[in-house]
């Protein structure tokens, strides 16, 4: 365990081996960035940027799980592909809930259609400080959206629509915001001619989104949810699926964080640029491994004609 402030690291250690079964086998010591540089694969779940930290580990012979949902650092991150290869380490880049779990569950429903085209995914609430200001820099930036071969930029809190998340999150208003899901996903489904993000907000959200944070943001935000929807072809006919999660948005980003290490130190995954939901993944396995870590996915079957 090491983070930019020592003492919350510390505090960190003291928490899990006061709340740890004496006779588990799992240990977490506090390391300083030097030790890092000795261990198999290190997850950067800091706030961004992490591009300049990843080159640093994998030039040191380090596999490394990004948390970074940042455009502009995820980008650079998918620019590291040529380093990681030359050492013959994995970048997992976008290990988190959105983007992450959103590829895992893109790839779960691909199997349910012939031909899959377009994506849209929705994401309401935050994790820890750092989620929450990001998501208020989203909200007053370009949003990044694919469409038939050509990127569109759009305002940021603009083109509201009413998505529907599992419960208790239920129907939320959510807009358009710079969020890393389209780069994510069109680097990993070449087949996707069509990938939109959006997330939720108040009208407050909006309103302030230019301004800087009004009160400090939570510790730890609340219950959140997400929701995937793809479309596409099966039996020569247009197809809908719709599936999501909700919990608290810290639980769903390191549930897919632990899994992608536990792969990559498994050997599941190639050397080079990875992202969940590409073909040479190994998203089955991953997925599975944010179940046994107790998230539940919920899917839209439809209504009832009475």
């Amino acid at each position: 365990m090491n983070d930019t402030n020592p003492v919350v690291a510390h505090r960190v250690v003291e928490k899990f081996s006061r709340d740890t079964n004496p006779r588990s086998t799992n240990k977490v010591s506090a390391v300083s960035s030097t030790q890092m540089l000795t261990t198999n694969v290190v997850v950067l779940a800091c706030p961004a940027p992490h591009a300049k930290a990843a080159r640093r580990l994998l030039e040191a012979g380090v596999s490394v799980v990004s948390c970074s949902d940042d455009v502009e650092d995820v980008l650079a991150l998918l620019d590291l592909d040529a380093v990681a290869r030359q050492m013959r380490q994995t970048l997992v880049v976008g290990a988190t809930a959105s983007p992450g779990l959103s590829g895992l569950l893109v790839h779960l429903l691909s199997k349910r259609f012939d031909e899959i085209d377009e994506t849209h995914v929705a994401v309401h609430g935050t994790a820890g400080p750092a989620c929450a200001q990001q998501h208020h820099r989203a909200l007053s930036r370009q949003s990044i959206g694919w469409h038939d071969g050509d990127w569109l930029r759009r305002p940021a809190g603009s083109g509201r629509e009413l998505c529907w998340f599992p419960d208790p999150v239920g129907p939320r208003d959510c807009y358009r915001a710079e969020l890393a899901d389209p780069i994510v996903l069109h680097h990993g489904v070449a087949s996707l001619t069509r990938v939109t993000v959006r997330v939720s907000a108040t009208r407050r959200d909006r309103l302030t989104a230019r301004l800087p944070m009004l009160t400090p943001p939570h510790a730890e935000g609340g219950t959140g949810a997400l929701r995937v929807e793809v479309r596409g072809w099966r039996n020569q006919a247009r197809h809908v699926e719709v599936i999501g999660a909700a919990d608290r948005v810290a639980n769903l980003a390191s549930a897919v964080a632990f899994a992608a290490a536990r792969n990559v130190i498994a050997g599941g995954f190639a050397s080079g640029v990875r992202v969940l939901g590409d073909e040479e993944s190994p998203n089955d396995a991953v997925l599975h491994d944010v179940l046994d870590a107790g998230v539940r996915l919920s899917e839209f079957v439809g209504t009832s004609s009475h």
